[in-house]
Order: C-alpha cells, then sequence, then structure tokens
C-alpha cells in the first residue's frame, strides 16, 4: 500500500482540469501519442462541446519517482458542477488528497470554494496548483495571495503549471508521490469498498467503480452490496487502465472495478458499501445518501405515438445516469409523458440532449417546478406537482414549502444586486462574510420554487 496514492482533482468550471490530466496521463506515458486528445477523460461529446465533466471517470497511472521506486497513483476524476455534488463527495470519499487547481487569469471562483469545503471535511491533503501561467493575463502573486488567504498554506507549497503547455506537471507528481499519505486500511480484516461510481454496458450490465478501504475482493467472490442487501457473483474484477484490465484479486487501498451482471441501475448506488456474503464487514462506510431530485418537468414527445419508445430511451437513460427519476404522467394539452426529477437546471438540460443525441428523440420539456406537500384536516399528505392538484382549501390545514440553503460567493461591488435579487424571492439573509479581500460570501434561506425559473440579475 506504502507505494499507492489516490487523488482527484477540484477547480472552478474552465480552470483547465480536464486538460491537466490529459498532461498527466502523456508524461507518465499511461496513454500513447497515438491514443491522445484532447479531455481524454471526457468521452461525451456533450462534456466536450460544454467544457465541463459529466461523467466523473478514473484511471490508473505508473509513474517511476525520482527514488527509482514505482508507483501507482489512481486519479479519480469528479464533476466540476454544484449539480453533481454528491458524486464529487464521494469521489473525495475514496482519496487521500486532492489537487487544488485554480486559473491564474481568474483566481478563486465559487465552485473552487465549495468543493474545497468538501475536501477538507474528507481531511484530503490539499496541493494548491496555479494553472495557465504561461497565459498574458495571468496574475501570479495575486492569485498566490488568495490562496494563502483562502487555505493558509505556505506560499512555497503552491506550484505552478500550464495544463497546455506542460510546464509544472513534472513537479505535480512529486508533490502527488510526497505529499499525499499512502492509503491505510487492513489488509487482513472483512472486504469494505466505497461505490463512488458506475457506469452501464450493453453487453456486461452495470459497471461499478469502487475502492477498497479493507481487506480484498478476488474473481468469483460473492459480494453484497449492504444498502440493497443483495448478493451478487464477482464476475470480474480489475483496475481501471484507458481501458478496464482485468485482475485476479484487488486488494486494500486499490481503486477498480466490479462486473456482476446487474441489468437494474436501482441496484446500484453510489456511496454504498460492498463487502463480502461469506465474512461481511460489521461497518459500513459513512456519508451514504440516496439521491434526492431538486427540480421536476415533465418530458413529452412530439408526437403521441413515439411514447413507448420514449419510455424505452428513458429506461436505458437511467442506467447511465442512476440520478434521473421519472415517473408516468399524463396531460390534457401534451398527452402522455413522464415527470423527471432531476439533481438540477443544468442536469435537465443535459438529460435534454442526451435524449435528442444518443436516442434521437424530439421531446417537449415543461417549465420546470418542485413539489408541495398538502396536509389535509384529516392528517393527510398529499403530494403536489401541478397547481391542479393542490386539495380544497376548506379541506387543507398546512402546506410545506421546500427551502433551500443558498450558499452565494461573488466579488463585493455586486452585493447590492444580489441583495435585491435574493430579497424580492421571498430570501431570508443568515449570513454575510468575507472569505477573501475579494470574495465574500452571503448565505440565505430561500424558496426553492423561486430559484428554479428566472433566477438572474437583469
Amino acid at each position: 500500500m506504502k507505494n499507492i496514492r489516490n487523488f482527484c482533482i477540484i477547480a472552478h468550471i474552465d480552470h483547465g482540469k480536464s486538460t491537466l490530466a490529459d498532461r498527466l496521463l502523456q508524461s507518465t506515458g499511461t496513454i500513447s501519442d497515438r491514443d491522445m486528445m484532447d479531455q481524454v477523460l471526457d468521452d461525451m461529446d456533450l462534456e466536450r462541446e460544454k467544457g465541463i465533466t459529466i461523467k466523473s471517470h478514473a484511471i490508473q497511472i505508473n509513474y517511476k519517482h525520482t527514488d527509482g521506486q514505482e508507483y501507482i497513483l489512481n486519479l479519480i476524476d469528479t464533476p466540476g458542477h454544484v449539480d453533481f455534488s454528491y458524486e464529487v463527495s464521494r469521489a473525495l470519499a475514496a482519496c487521500e488528497g486532492c489537487l487544488l487547481l485554480v486559473d491564474a487569469t481568474q483566481g478563486i471562483q465559487a465552485q473552487t470554494i465549495s468543493n474545497l469545503y468538501l475536501a477538507i471535511e474528507n481531511n484530503l491533503e490539499i496541493i494548491p496548483v496555479v494553472n495557465k501561467i504561461d497565459m498574458a493575463g495571468a496574475m501570479i502573486e495575486e492569485v498566490e495571495d488568495q490562496i494563502i488567504e483562502l487555505i493558509g498554506c505556505k506560499r512555497e507549497d503552491i506550484l505552478h503549471a500550464s495544463g497546455r503547455t506542460g510546464l509544472g506537471v513534472e513537479a505535480i507528481l512529486n508533490a502527488i508521490v510526497n505529499r499525499i499519505p499512502a492509503p491505510t486500511g487492513k489488509p487482513d480484516a472483512p472486504l469494505q469498498a466505497l461505490i463512488f461510481d458506475s457506469m452501464f454496458n450493453p453487453f456486461r450490465g452495470i459497471i461499478v467503480y469502487f475502492r477498497v478501504r479493507n481487506g480484498s475482493i478476488k474473481k468469483g467472490d460473492k459480494v453484497k452490496f449492504v444498502s440493497t442487501d443483495q448478493e451478487y457473483d464477482a464476475d470480474e474484477v480489475g483496475i481501471l487502465k484507458l481501458k478496464m484490465t482485468e485482475k485476479k484479486e484487488l486488494k486494500c487501498g486499490d481503486v477498480g472495478y466490479l462486473i456482476t451482471g446487474i441489468k437494474n441501475a436501482k441496484e446500484v448506488k453510489v456511496g454504498d458499501t460492498i463487502t463480502l456474503a461469506a465474512n461481511p464487514t460489521q461497518e459500513i462506510i459513512q456519508g451514504f445518501e440516496e439521491v434526492k431530485p431538486m427540480v421536476f418537468a415533465g418530458i413529452f414527445p412530439v408526437n403521441t405515438d413515439d411514447f413507448e419508445e420514449l419510455r424505452d430511451c428513458m429506461d436505458k437513460l437511467q442506467l447511465n445516469d442512476a440520478s434521473l427519476t421519472y415517473e408516468l404522467e399524463t396531460s390534457q394539452a401534451l398527452g402522455f409523458g413522464f415527470r423527471c426529477g432531476f439533481l438540477g437546471l443544468l442536469h435537465m438540460e443535459i438529460i435534454q440532449e442526451r435524449l435528442e443525441r444518443e436516442f434521437n428523440q424530439t421531446v417537449i420539456t415543461t417549465v420546470p417546478n418542485v413539489s408541495f406537500i398538502a396536509y389535509t384536516t384529516k392528517g393527510e399528505k398529499v403530494i403536489v406537482n401541478n397547481p391542479t392538484e393542490f386539495p380544497d382549501p376548506v379541506k387543507t390545514d398546512h402546506i410545506d414549502e421546500p427551502f433551500i440553503r443558498a450558499q452565494i460567493i461573488s466579488k463585493p461591488e455586486y452585493i447590492g444586486n444580489i441583495m435585491t435579487l435574493c430579497l424580492g424571492k421571498r430570501g431570508i439573509l443568515m449570513n454575510q462574510s468575507y472569505l477573501t479581500t475579494t470574495r465574500v460570501e452571503l448565505i440565505f434561506e430561500m424558496p426553492l420554487t423561486e430559484i428554479v425559473f428566472d433566477f438572474t440579475i437583469s
């Protein structure tokens, strides 16, 4: 285990996370020049076009250190957008350290800070990196000051790099080996592994990505998923290179994949614990949550005759994205369709685009909304998805409306406009604090229904 390092990269959107990952893979020879392309870990067209990571990826890097020893570096890539923060938290829980990547031309931004908080909660070793130092507008010293103010590190601890040119990549690899601790665990204990991601393969079923905390897992073992209490045979286990590489056994500290032939996405939950059926662990890995949809919208086929085809497409899409939930819905105007639950507005936009691109489905999406809970005078609980479903006011005791705790990070000059917007949307200011001299954090409690539609400053 002493030669294994598990790490991830956290950054704001467009700060060069995928480009730096490309250089790490290229400089260590993990990917040949023939297979190399931009954003090699982002394999969806949507990811390349939008410049964001939607589905997290993991890859194993073999690195020969200056001390002559071979190290295994497991890069567990994370999505960059706040809609996928639960997936980010589970990926961070599978690591011991992270690279905090900051764009030298833009400085620390909102997503950097929120993901940094998640990393600190998971007690990760943080290596700050100023990226894009070769750009004409780079403000290296100012950005270093922001990082020091935010995490309290020393100036000499901050690395400089350029993901585009490869400058500073060797220093980053050395820092990963020297500063990130090796995994800890008990090789002889019962198997305890954390599921941090899954994907669907039409021939093999659901492929589970996991990190072994304690014990080991061999091909042919009977494994148990704790949250669903289901047992399966480990048909194949292996490590994650650019292509999956089969192994006979994965030991304590390893990151790899598991194939059991599962065809139902609901049976695999990100954050769940895997153990052996014959010798189960008594300690489950903390932090598991059921993924909760926050925004709802109706998806209907343009042609009502295409409903059955759309149902098949939704089933297949859910296999690749377990955080998508849907149920049947009927509309007088649009006919048969589905009421879908999404993690946020970006998640909704991506699902709609994937339906159109991957399944050739032209769909009508209704205005996003949220669910209310109404309680009748008889104590009955009614979930209200649509204004027409509200019970008779005379028979209604009270109505619960979903509220959120909104963390808004901005420059000080925009505080007035943000206050006006949030207070106008029934927001309540809970706290205001300066994170750095150029970044202020505002905490509001707000009704979710006010921000899923038209939450913008004009």
